[in-house]
């Protein structure tokens, strides 16, 4: 994987099933520059190339998806 990944943790609520884990996985997945280590209810972990996209962009994707999102 490319060095200029970076990994983040998001804390993920309003998630209580696995309808909401798959929303968010898609909602991410959609995304360039991000690649999904693992989404579970409450949370997600994922790496991303801070020159495609930024931070704020990837909790705005799961906020759009219905949730809220942070990232730690």
């Amino acid at each position: 994987m490319d060095s200029t990944n970076t990994r983040a943790t998001l804390t993920i609520s309003g998630m209580s099933c696995g309808h909401c884990v798959s929303a968010v996985k898609q909602a991410l997945g959609e995304l360039n520059g991000v690649t999904i280590e693992q989404v579970a209810i409450g949370s997600a972990t994922v790496r991303y190339d801070p020159a495609v996209v930024q931070p704020s962009a990837i909790a705005d994707a799961v906020s759009d998806a219905g949730y809220t999102a942070s990232i730690n």
